[in-house]
């Protein structure tokens, strides 16, 4: 019988997929394969499809966070907190999760896997994306 992760479980494999995408330049299939050998399950369907979707729309993605971090190049933010920025962007651009929804996840992950500083920071750069697109700047 096949375990299907938790959408929390299924979010933090994606935010290790993309991490490592972004560190390593793995193809899918390598990292998808990584995550069956040291988890013991393959990743479910909305793990394929965030990190499916965040590598297809990288480039405009980075350009909304780009356009909404005043401090950092998209170049400068450390690869985790950029993959979380990534990820938590795509959840709310694609429908799949409401927005103050894959925030709070995304401030969740990075004050876990990151620093409480980094969950301020993934706070602030989304707050004001969502801030501009509900005044129709976006």
């Amino acid at each position: 019988m096949t375990v299907r992760p938790s959408r929390k479980q299924a979010r933090r494999d994606a935010l290790f997929l993309l991490y490592q995408r972004d560190v390593t330049e793995l193809t899918m299939e390598e990292l998808v394969e990584g995550l069956r050998l040291r988890e013991g399950y393959a990743p479910d369907d909305f793990t394929v499809s965030a990190v499916s979707g965040v590598l297809a729309q990288r480039e405009a993605l980075d350009a909304a966070l780009a356009a909404h971090s005043t401090s950092w190049t998209v170049a400068r933010m450390a690869p985790l907190e950029r993959s979380i920025l990534r990820l938590s962007l795509w959840e709310m651009e694609s429908g799949a999760t409401p927005p103050e929804v894959a925030i709070d996840e995304a401030v969740r992950l990075a004050k876990r896997y990151a620093t409480d500083e980094a969950g301020a920071f993934v706070n602030g750069v989304l707050g004001a994306i969502q801030r501009g697109r509900e005044a129709g700047d976006d």
